[in-house]
């Protein structure tokens, strides 16, 4: 069992004088007994103080013994029936069993789950039963982040409430198929976007749960601080109603995800004590155990204690607790000590005897202890995430800590109660199939009311209406609200200012000289004054404001802070000083990307998670959007976000001296392969002042679930008026900037460009202008949104927009990006027939130097675009075709 050197262990912590070590003991005891737990934390911090100022080199342990944190006589009288929550969560089970099983005998490529809900049923149903708030008339609701492997359990029991019928249990998996039976298909794992109405948080990609249920949590605070929603405990006529707060399932293998862990510091800064975080510690991952050679739980524990959060240890069951309290020698502490993981999952696969032998057989201490036990007895030892009792008292002691985050560590068996079939199994995770024995045995163990056919059959079991567990479920969820997971759309639309009110100077900027980005900024600034809309705008950056000029925005709006602002700033003078306040408005996120875009979903999704529509505008360096967070923006987009992504600094050559790993030639490709958000690349202010107006009317009033990712640069140039009627075009994607050269001209060529080397375009242009050369010239807005548009008519009579918008030009077709050439190509079969096209863009990696040598090298300069066009035009099979 313990791999650790006997020789070193007693050489490294040896007694040289025990019985003054006893001495000590004896005092400390003493002091506990006459003047409490507050003198003897006193005097320990002292004698820690010493000890520090004496260089000793010694600081406490952060890992505390292996048993749970919450003693036996500390524990509160359960509040339930543990008899009827015990058959509910065994009926949970089964049916979630059922459905798995019958899906792969039907049809064995469709996979699922069992192992995981096998372990976290428990913890499930206790907070199903006691602590998980749907939203009603007294309370806003919790938020609950479901443990993505463990849907089929959810599931089961929505199918118990009767939200879910049994044909919709046989369509597990099957959301395309399940229409034409009636049914209604469930998705794999929690997915907004394919059940609107149940799922509220993606999980599914490891890691994003976590760190999204932290951001949550602390919009929920930035909500209450504005007094826009008040998400804190609160007296109404006398009647207290509880705090919301967010709960997150999460398994103990998903810790490994940095991004579960990145944010672990800022709960504990922000003091989220509205978070509690139940960390299913399984002990093993998809093929192995968690951590075969160490103790997952040390050191999670370990890792959550210095971050600075509450740590609540839920090891062992009541079944424990006697030997414990027989265990005066301390052998059982001991024992677990020096047991690793990977011997603990083989004590949870093997049976009672194995047990006796190998776990209770290692000292005659400990097989004292198991005397009087059976073989069964033994077997049926529990661990703490099985036992109703203690998980509900973690989860109380949880729900009134204050001042910090909660998480609770809760040991389970990885498909506890699959016996042999899976039980602590390398293979468990993944098994899905059962014989006519195993089955038999998984009724036996958790004694369901079922006939031998019913189990072989795998028979779903729903009980009698107005049986005991049927009345206990439904009186329970009707005390918390409802039924949940439960996701609502309803909110109030939020009106939105006429365009010529912020943008103005945008749509008529008679060839000012300005960058996108300075225009966003000014068109921000204006909007956050707007008395309806402004209140609902959450500006976000990732530590880059005053790189997009938004430094003036820090005085007129404030950064959010939980505790306003303790310091002078260095710039306190400055017109543009750093201001941080209680009601700050912008959330400045440090350097963190994955934060901020956490941050930027929790405003995005605020309208069906609060009922209350908010608006984030999160500006960041484009290439450390969808290349370094696009699997979150994924998520944001499966949770139905509605929102303004802003990539500033946008284009492989825009940004000149920052080099590879910051220029961006790629986001609009990423951006186009999800369904939702709608790609804008725009080249002058007036065609942002369209886009973003038509969002924000799309989003807030419309309230349609999409959302806008919009390219900005930080280049100055001179920005033309809008022409007449180019609005329509610009949400299309295109419309016709212009013509230079003879109208009449014998050569006629079609340029295409958009945002950043649209300039360069217009200066092609003109230089095949003077070469006698007609030219007609568009702009394109989003290459993405006319890509779709052709895919949507193919066809249909009318065909492509782009196709009828080109129609009216002549000659060959040049187009030009700052993406990669698979940008503008993406719209290739859209072109007139007949028409020869051409793609220039920026395909390889960046690097440093000017922006004149850059579009030179890559190719997508004037020089260069002139260059293709004039081959374009040369007879076909010497241009580049």
């Amino acid at each position: 069992m313990n791999n650790m050197n006997p020789a070193w262990h007693l050489t490294a912590n040896a007694d040289t004088n025990p019985d003054e070590t006893q001495e000590w003991r004896d005092a400390l005891l003493s002091l506990a007994a006459s003047e409490g737990p507050a003198r003897v934390r006193h005097i320990l911090d002292e004698l820690a103080r010493v000890a520090r100022s004496q260089r000793i080199g010694w600081q406490p342990e952060l890992n505390t013994p292996y048993i749970n944190t919450i003693a036996v006589e500390d524990q509160p009288a359960f509040p339930g029936d543990l008899a009827v929550e015990e058959r509910l969560a065994s009926l949970m089970r089964w049916n979630a069993l059922a459905m798995v099983v019958r899906a792969n005998q039907a049809y064995g490529e469709l996979g699922g789950h069992i192992a995981s809900y096998a372990s976290a049923a428990d913890l499930f149903e206790t907070g199903f039963n006691h602590f998980f708030h749907a939203r009603s008339e007294s309370h806003g609701g919790d938020l609950v982040f479901f443990q993505p492997h463990s849907a089929p359990g959810v599931y089961a029991r929505a199918f118990l409430e009767g939200r879910l019928s049994e044909a919709d249990l046989m369509h597990y998996r099957q959301e395309i198929t399940a229409p034409a039976s009636g049914a209604r298909g469930l998705s794999s794992y929690p997915h907004p976007w394919l059940m609107p109405d149940f799922w509220q948080f993606p999980t599914g990609s490891m890691g994003i749960g976590p760190i999204s249920s932290i951001y949550h949590a602390r919009f929920m605070r930035y909500l209450t601080h504005r007094q826009l929603l008040n998400c804190e405990g609160r007296n109404e006529n006398g009647v207290h109603v509880d705090k919301r707060r967010v709960w997150g399932v999460f398994g103990d293998g998903e810790m490994d995800e940095p991004e579960s862990m990145s944010a672990l510091t800022l709960a504990a800064r922000e003091k989220l004590d509205n978070l509690v975080w139940v960390v299913n510690c399984n002990l093993q991952r998809l093929d192995g155990p968690v951590r075969g050679n160490g103790r997952i739980i040390d050191e999670l524990e370990k890792l959550f204690a210095g971050a600075g959060w509450n740590v609540i240890k839920l090891v062992w069951g009541s079944d424990w607790d006697g030997l414990f309290a027989r265990d005066t020698s301390g052998a059982l502490v001991r024992a677990f000590a020096n047991t690793v993981d990977g011997q603990m999952q083989t004590f949870a696969a093997k049976d009672g005897r194995f047990n006796r032998d190998n776990f209770f057989g290692q000292n005659p201490e400990l097989a004292a202890l198991a005397q009087g036990m059976t073989d069964e007895q033994i077997d049926r030892l529990k661990r703490g995430g099985h036992d109703l009792v203690k998980i509900h008292a973690a989860y109380a002691a949880a729900a009134a800590h204050t001042g910090q985050p909660t998480v609770i560590l809760a040991q389970t068996k990885k498909g506890y109660g699959m016996g042999a079939a899976g039980q602590g199994k390398m293979t468990t995770h993944s098994q899905k199939k059962f014989d006519e024995t195993d089955l038999i045995q998984f009724r036996n163990r958790f004694n369901l009311p079922l006939t031998d056919e019913q189990a072989k059959g795998l028979a779903f079991f729903n009980p009698a209406e107005h049986s005991p567990e049927m009345r206990y479920l439904r009186e329970h969820r009707a005390a918390l609200g409802g039924s949940m997971p439960r996701r609502e759309t309803a909110c109030a639309v939020v009106p939105v200012p006429a365009i010529d009110a912020y943008a103005q100077f945008a749509l008529k900027a008679d060839g000012k000289e300005m960058s996108t980005t300075m225009a966003f900024v000014r068109m921000l600034g204006t909007l956050l004054k707007d008395p309806a809309l402004g209140p609902r705008i959450v500006p976000i950056v990732a530590d880059e404001a005053r790189t997009f000029g938004m430094a003036n925005l820090f005085k007129q709006v404030g950064i959010y802070s939980s505790v306003g602002q303790r310091y002078a700033p260095e710039d306190i003078g400055s017109v543009l000083s750093y201001r941080e306040a209680l009601e700050g408005q912008i959330l400045e996120e440090g350097i963190s990307e994955a934060g901020a875009l956490a941050s930027w979903t929790a405003a995005a999704t605020s309208y069906s998670v609060h009922g209350l529509a908010m608006l984030p505008f999160y500006i960041y360096y484009s290439m450390f959007g969808f290349q370094r967070v696009g699997d979150a923006i994924w998520a944001a987009a499966d949770q139905r976000s509605r929102g303004f992504l802003l990539g500033a600094t946008s284009g492989r050559t825009t940004l000149g001296g920052e080099g590879l790993q910051h220029q961006d030639g790629s986001s609009h490709l990423v951006a186009a392969t999800i369904p939702n958000c709608k790609a804008y690349d725009p080249a002058f202010a007036g065609e942002l002042a369209v886009i973003v107006d038509a969002g924000m009317r799309e989003m807030l009033v419309e309230q349609k679930d999409v959302f806008y990712y919009v390219t900005l640069m930080n280049e100055n140039y001179a920005n033309p008026d809008l022409p007449e009627g180019a609005a329509e075009g610009v949400l299309k994607g295109c419309y016709r900037f212009g013509h230079y050269g003879p109208v009449d001209a014998e050569q006629r060529v079609t340029l295409l460009g958009s945002g950043a080397i649209f300039t360069e375009v217009v200066k092609a242009a003109r230089q095949l202008a003077e070469q006698g050369v007609g030219v007609d010239v568009f702009s394109i807005t989003s290459w993405s949104e006319l890509a779709r548009d052709g895919v949507a008519q193919e066809g249909r009579e009318a065909g492509a927009y782009l196709t009828q918008l080109l129609v009216s030009s002549a000659g060959p077709i040049v187009a030009a990006t700052d993406y990669v050439r698979a940008v503008p190509e993406s719209v290739r079969a859209f072109m007139p027939e007949g028409r020869r096209f051409h793609t220039l863009g920026t395909d390889g990696f960046g690097r440093s130097d000017t922006r004149a040598a850059l579009r030179a090298y890559f190719q997508v300069d004037a020089a260069s675009i002139v260059k293709a066009a004039l081959h374009s035009l040369a007879p076909l099979g010497r241009g580049l075709g």
